[in-house]
């Protein structure tokens, strides 16, 4: 792995994007969930007419979204997998789309290199891989040649051999689970700079939800302060999951959007900047006020 010391820029973290765009992660930023697929777990089967995604992401943008994104196949527990060419059908006028309204960050969320290439070249800026880079290797080379912001993700399993975190048979199991998902996600970061992508373009998701049980997803939240020490920006993914609804007794995923706020309201005051969200306009005004509190403290 190359090493050199960090720049004020890093430490400030200034979140390199494709096609030339940043962001700077020094106040709260929300990225807008747009599943086109029939079968996430809390909106699947909304946005598989492409007229209809691209209003919702105006709509979301609107609210405050500072991202838009978009992906193709889902990844909640048991999901099937969708191969390249299905998601490219799903995303690609969407992506497109969202490119047209001017001025958008879009993400694409997918494993897949040849997904996340095409869309890229129709104007996506961020790649969120849940894999890490794990299930395809060239989605390293490709972020490091278009300069594309790139979400490290930690899972124990893929989710269609995966399940949801109030219904394990047995706890997964970790010694020490924020030590472990540290550790883990720490050494997709040196495979990711030792294939040339930045410091810079990279953010670290510590996986809520994906192979942890209720109790190791709260773990993980009350300790984030703790991923200070890497250098690299959070991001914090709870929005409407069941283990919000497991503390909240809320079995419907979209009722679960209070508990959600509540969690990205603590994420904030501990250092985290960029929340991906379902419900936007809820969050922007919740976590404004907190920013505003925080301004003053």
């Amino acid at each position: 792995m190359k090493s050199r010391s960090l720049s004020s820029r890093e430490m400030t973290h200034v979140w390199q994007l494709a096609h030339g765009r940043e962001l700077a992660l020094d106040r709260f930023r929300l990225m807008a969930i747009l599943n086109a697929t029939p079968d996430s777990f809390s909106d699947g089967g909304r946005f598989l007419d492409a007229r209809v995604a691209i209003d919702y992401a105006k709509r979301c943008l609107d609210e405050g979204a500072a991202i838009v994104d978009v992906g193709g196949e889902s990844t909640r527990p048991g999901a099937q997998r969708v191969d390249a060419a299905e998601q490219l059908r799903r995303v690609l006028p969407i992506v497109e789309g969202v490119a047209s309204l001017g001025g958008a960050l879009i993400s694409i969320d997918t494993t897949s290199s040849e997904v996340a290439r095409a869309a890229i070249d129709a104007g996506a800026h961020i790649i969120n891989d849940v894999s890490a880079g794990t299930e395809d290797p060239e989605v390293f080379p490709l972020a490091a040649g278009s300069g594309a912001g790139l979400i490290l993700m930690h899972r124990l399993r893929p989710p269609d051999a995966d399940s949801y975190s109030d219904q394990y048979a047995a706890p997964p199991k970790y010694d020490d689970v924020f030590a472990d998902v540290k550790a883990w996600l720490m050494t997709r970061v040196e495979a990711a700079r030792d294939d040339d992508v930045s410091r810079e373009q990279i953010v670290l998701d510590p996986g809520l939800g994906f192979g942890k049980t209720v109790d190791q997803n709260f773990e993980l939240i009350a300790r984030v302060s703790e991923w200070r020490s890497t250098g690299f920006p959070v991001l914090c993914g709870a929005s409407r999951k069941s283990f919000v609804g497991r503390v909240t007794g809320v079995e419907e995923p979209a009722g679960r959007v209070a508990g959600s706020i509540a969690i990205a309201v603590e994420q904030f005051l501990a250092g985290v900047r960029l929340f991906r969200v379902h419900d936007v306009e809820a969050h922007r005004q919740a976590l404004a006020v907190a920013q505003e509190i925080g301004g003053r403290t």
